[in-house]
């Protein structure tokens, strides 16, 4: 990827008009950008050791398609990245959102049983790291985990740990564990990118004690090619507005709350399709828009 050599390199030549650390952040901030474009995306996982030996290992999982990723937010402190899967050429999904946080005090943390907790840190726990808070489709949080990033020997890579609910493709189909302990690990290289995965699949019972069922393999591999993106981008030009009442209804309920507790369905619906179709609704005032989303929001909290 000519474009993010180019950035990258130049952020190591700016190392003498720069401290050290602004240059380190310049390199950070360079690496996070560089997530952007527009790629061919695979997902592979496949369960590799248990410490039980009578469990009966799950199938492979593989997909593909074609994902647009771009920089909403660009701020010295803060970076947003949101994806789009483009399916057969036409449909438009969005997808999971990142936010990189520089130096971030206070995190969520998934507990189980969709409930979370906030975590506060020290400023010299976090100094010179860079927060990653990944959120769902309908912007509700996923996971967050710290971690620094490095610039070695023409390596560009961040890694962090942190606990998430079930990945969709199984959420539905399994009741044996309710926690992933994700070991992230984000990487650049020529052709894009990869975010590889170590999980542990683990089950928490009612007094908190974790028990491992199996271990995990994941990749997910960002590769640039001869795609076609225009199709998101013209969703996104279409959609975007509404997008962003949303973060803003989500931004209010997560200052307000710093533990929270969500239901599953109301109404039968899980949250997404409730947010679809508000979308379609003729609410002109952003101010309206934003309040009936966070209005709808809460509905799928305990509170």
């Amino acid at each position: 990827m000519k474009n993010m050599t180019l950035i990258l390199a130049m952020t190591v030549a700016v190392l003498s008009a720069h401290g050290q650390n602004a240059a380190k952040k310049d390199a950070d901030r360079a690496a996070i950008r560089a997530l952007a474009g527009c790629y061919k995306v695979t997902f592979d996982f496949a369960e590799t050791f248990s410490p039980d030996t009578a469990y009966e290992f799950r199938d492979r999982y593989h997909s593909s398609g074609i994902e647009y990723v771009f920089v909403l937010t660009d701020e010295p402190d803060l970076i947003q990245l949101q994806h789009l899967l483009i399916i057969n050429d036409s449909t438009i999904i969005k997808h999971w959102r990142q936010d990189w946080i520089y130096e971030e005090t206070e995190l969520l943390s998934y507990e189980g049983d969709r409930n979370w907790k906030t975590i506060t840190y020290s400023p010299e726990e976090v100094k010179g790291t860079w927060t990653q808070k990944v959120y769902q489709v309908d912007d509700s949080p996923r996971y967050e985990s710290k971690g620094t990033w490095v610039h070695v020997d023409g390596k560009h890579y961040w890694e962090g740990v942190a606990n998430a609910p079930l990945p969709r493709r199984e959420f539905t189909k399994r009741s044996d564990y309710n926690i992933v302990k994700r070991h992230s690990r984000i990487q650049l290289d020529g052709d894009g990118w990869y975010l590889e995965q170590d999980n542990e699949k683990i089950n928490r019972t009612a007094d908190g004690t974790d028990h491992l069922l199996v271990w995990e393999k994941g990749m997910e591999s960002f590769t640039t090619g001869d795609y076609d993106c225009a199709p998101a981008i013209a969703w996104w030009e279409a959609n975007k507005d509404y997008w962003s009442d949303v973060r803003l209804a989500w931004d209010e309920i997560f200052s307000d709350y710093p533990e929270m507790k969500f239901l599953r369905k109301v109404d039968n619906k899980l949250l997404w399709q409730q947010l679809y179709a508000l979308a379609k609704e003729d609410i002109s005032s952003e101010v309206e828009r934003k309040d009936r989303v966070k209005e709808l929001i809460l509905k799928y909290m305990e509170v």
